[in-house]
């Protein structure tokens, strides 16, 4: 059976006209000017400055937050503006510790528009058990310059796909990408209510008070409910934030759900939301971070727990044989050997780390495995959410971030 189109008159003229393309291109190009292409594209200027893939600041202004957190202020080096950001975005910046290159996230806690003069804030809580915030702490000084990213990350407020109301559920320093939400309202770069639910151990202990108050008086739009769990005060909530006091502070509304706190947090509030029957679709948190107890994460081979595997690393050109922890991410063995190994959110998420596995067993948590599904298939990893569960042969691409 034949198949038989009928053309139109018009149609038949633009097939006519499109035939004629090629030599309409021919007769522009020959009549153009013989100028030498630009330098510089307009589009091109536009991405440095929206996404550069690193930014110089240098440390302005060092203040105490709370009995055991400092606020840092970073202006850019040259004066001018920093990359814009969403509130609730972070930054990752490099740090060269001994013979350590190692990167880490913070939110970033001040107002959107302070970007366009050359500012960002964030804040760096004192970890006992850390490796960079004790050496944030006692080595970073006024005037020292840092090397950062660009903003990053996927917790901010979206029209679209978010409530009007939001309940940010926020544990210690995880108040940071909230400050900035509280900001931005204030400004008026966003426009939703935000109510944070801020849980502390103590009231000498929280983080932003003082600035949490001072927008809460000025803005109808921003609502501050502090929780502590290690006392009981008049003006204050007691114990942990729950499903009753999210149910509560929802006062029977739709609302969306942000988090940002530590790993026991998170696994704390899963259960909790949980008994709310509440759509995990309109749950958002913040980076994981790499996960501390992998022996307890479901599918964790027990029998790999406290082992040592040998790992043969492939890097432009190079090669290295280290040593890697079944307990620890294959990027904290890659740092500890001294490697300059790419890495931003540490959280499994972002995919700055991805590597090819080229031999061996690595043990992914399902909670942090953020590849795709092609990665999975061709046998990719991200080296901040990979445990080694046997000896490895892994291909890792270069880091040329210059820390020295």
């Amino acid at each position: 059976m034949s198949l038989k189109i009928k053309i139109g008159k018009i149609g038949a003229l633009d097939m006519l006209k499109f035939s004629k393309m090629p030599d309409v291109r021919e007769r522009a190009i020959a009549a153009a000017p013989a100028n030498p292409l630009p330098k510089a594209y307009a589009s091109n200027a536009k991405a440095e400055l929206y996404h550069p893939k690193w930014q110089t600041v240098v440390i302005d202004e060092i203040r105490p937050n709370g009995s055991d957190a400092k606020t840092f202020v970073l202006k850019s080096e040259s004066g001018k503006a920093l990359a814009p950001f969403r509130a609730g975005q972070y930054i990752s910046l490099g740090v060269k510790i001994g013979k350590t290159y190692t990167t880490r996230s913070y939110s970033l806690c001040g107002s959107p528009e302070w970007a366009y003069q050359g500012v960002y804030n964030i804040t760096v809580k004192l970890e006992d058990d850390g490796f960079v915030s004790p050496y944030i702490h006692d080595h970073w000084q006024v005037g020292q310059k840092l090397t950062i990213s660009s903003p990053e990350g996927h917790l901010y407020y979206e029209p679209i796909r978010d409530c009007k109301k939001v309940l940010a559920l926020a544990g210690g320093s995880g108040i940071t990408p909230f400050m900035g939400m509280a900001y931005a309202i204030r400004d008026g770069f966003e426009d939703f209510d935000l109510t944070i639910i801020f849980g502390s151990r103590t009231e000498e202990g929280i983080v932003y008070r003082k600035e949490l108050d001072e927008v809460a008086a000025v803005c109808s739009k921003v609502h501050v409910v502090h929780v502590l769990s290690d006392e009981q005060k008049d003006g204050f909530e007691h114990g942990f934030i729950s499903a009753e006091l999210i149910e509560k502070y929802s006062a029977g509304e739709a609302v969306t759900i942000f988090m940002c706190g530590p790993q026991a947090m998170y696994e704390f509030l899963d259960r909790e939301i949980e008994k709310l029957c509440y759509d995990f679709k309109y749950v958002r948190r913040e980076l994981f971070g790499a996960i501390k107890d992998p022996w307890n994460q479901e599918g964790y081979p027990e029998e790999i727990r406290g082992k040592s595997f040998q790992v043969t690393v492939r890097q432009s050109g190079q090669v290295y044989e280290i040593p890697a922890s079944a307990d620890e991410p294959l990027l904290v063995a890659f740092e500890r050997a001294g490697l300059k190994a790419p890495s931003r959110c540490r959280s499994g998420e972002c995919g700055w780390c991805r590597s090819r596995l080229l031999k061996g067993e690595v043990f992914i948590p399902e909670k942090t495995d953020g590849r795709r599904f092609s990665d999975v298939e061709y046998g990719y990893i991200h080296p901040c959410a990979s445990f080694p569960a046997s000896d490895l042969e892994v291909e890792v691409p270069a880091e040329y971030l210059n820390l020295e």
